[in-house]
């Protein structure tokens, strides 16, 4: 029965990733109609050059941020590529049968500037092995290692053991922050050693999006979020995958961190436009903006800090 049950949790996350990518396809069919618009606030920066690795919770993202990249004027971004594996840990990517991704071919061509990793639960070699990597053949990019929220609102690993479904009418701040502060500790910790061990090259910095998901958590609790007026307002099942409002925010936490500047300002992207009538989702558009340029600059590893 156990058995039955892990192999259950892999399929929803698998049927999430199939919803994510699909969502990505979208995204992209409608990034290439829109115009550029012209940056809200200042000069434009230079585009940079991505990778991404992960799961479910991750691989919408580099869609969504072309979007925004674009809305700011940053014509020269490009997302390089993307390895795609539903309920991966990061050691699944490194271990692909010929490098099926080009994750490692990426890197060591030197022709990149940021590369995004999404763990899934430590401990997780793969992270290293890309950064070892990295550290030989890409020593000037930055990696960013994503702090996500938890699946089924809960620190246990549902790989190993069975994960209770979570009930989202009731809401528990303290008991959600309590689950996720050992996972979000283990994760800087980590963080920590692997840039003492590699002295900054790469530079490894943590990209806070669970902290960014309890805030906006916090703020449906207490009807300060446009639009947003329940918990699930924010999932499409019991694990977490993301529904627009949560992957918007996401995507704005990569932009503030990689480009290094608010994105309060910046226009609706086409991902949010439908969630509400125009005014209400402005209005939560701004929030999102919001909460991410602020959990960017409140955590010391994201290297990233208001100006």
């Amino acid at each position: 029965m156990m058995m039955l049950a892990r192999r259950r949790l892999v399929l929803m996350f698998c049927v999430g990733l199939t919803i994510a990518l699909v969502s990505e396809r979208m995204v992209n069919a409608v990034r290439a109609d829109e115009p550029a618009a012209k940056p809200a606030v200042g000069d434009v920066p230079k585009g940079q050059r991505i990778y991404s690795i992960g799961h479910s919770f991750h691989v919408f993202m580099p869609g969504i941020l072309q979007q925004i990249a674009k809305s700011a004027g940053i014509t020269d971004h490009k997302q390089v590529g993307l390895s795609s594996i539903g309920g991966s840990y990061v050691f699944q990517h490194w271990d692909v049968d010929d490098d099926k991704f080009k994750s490692r071919a990426t890197i060591e061509s030197g022709n990149l500037d940021v590369l995004t990793i999404a763990p899934l639960f430590l401990p997780d070699e793969g992270i290293e092995k890309f950064i070892h990597l990295a550290s030989e053949k890409s020593p000037q990019i930055r990696v960013l290692v994503q702090e996500f929220w938890l699946p089924f609102d809960a620190n246990i690993n549902f790989r190993k053991e069975k994960a209770p479904s979570p009930d989202r009418s009731i809401f528990d701040p303290k008991k959600l922050q309590d689950e996720h502060d050992k996972y979000f500790h283990d994760i800087d910790e980590l963080v920590k050693d692997l840039n003492k061990k590699y002295e900054g090259k790469p530079a490894i910095f943590v990209a806070p999006v669970g902290q960014a998901v309890l805030t906006l958590r916090n703020g449906i609790a207490e009807g300060t979020v446009p639009g947003l007026t329940k918990q699930t307002d924010l999932f499409t099942d019991a694990i977490g995958h993301a529904k627009p409002p949560l992957a918007v925010l996401v995507a704005y936490c990569y932009y503030a961190q990689i480009y290094q500047r608010s994105p309060v300002g910046l226009p609706v992207p086409p991902a949010l436009k439908g969630v509400g009538d125009e005014e209400t989702t402005s209005k939560l558009n701004r929030r999102l903006q919001e909460i991410a340029w602020n959990a960017v600059t409140e955590h010391p590893l994201s290297g990233v800090k208001a100006k």
